[in-house]
């Protein structure tokens, strides 16, 4: 479903996430995935949204490596929703370097993260919310 709401997230890359090789470190790209992820969702549904009321719970994630990301590159995370069940969203990340004081990108990491809407008060999970439905077509 790469046709509905697709965000691009420009990710700040740390000294501290750099390991001994002097790339960033395969573990990072999961946080970097959270923020693109974070930054989507505040596309999807605003400032409105009561994180302590409902919400989504990460139940799986995939990553795939392809060329390692310096700490001198621009990362750009573009993520997008794969697939929407009943009460899960499978949002999809595919991570472009740019090398320093290069124009053309290349793709460097790919990822995938299943989440299910959740709602925290009542402690149970939930159907995917109807706007989110919309907003994740629409787009």
């Amino acid at each position: 479903m790469k046709d509905g709401l697709f965000f691009d997230y420009k990710v700040e890359i740390r000294f501290a996430d750099i390991d001994v090789v002097g790339h960033v470190n395969n573990a990072i790209y999961l946080t970097y995935f959270e923020q693109a992820r974070m930054m989507f969702f505040s596309e999807l549904i605003g400032e409105a949204w009561d994180w302590n009321k409902s919400g989504v719970l990460l139940a799986h994630n995939e990553v795939d490596y392809f060329e390692p990301v310096l700490l001198s590159d621009e990362l750009i995370i573009s993520t997008w929703c794969s697939k929407i069940g009943n009460s899960s969203l499978t949002l999809e990340y595919d991570a472009y370097r740019i090398p320093f004081g290069k124009k053309e990108k290349s793709l460097c990491t790919k990822g995938k993260s299943v989440l299910v809407c959740f709602d925290f008060e009542k402690k149970r999970k939930i159907s995917v919310p109807e706007a989110w439905k919309e907003g994740l077509i629409k787009a």
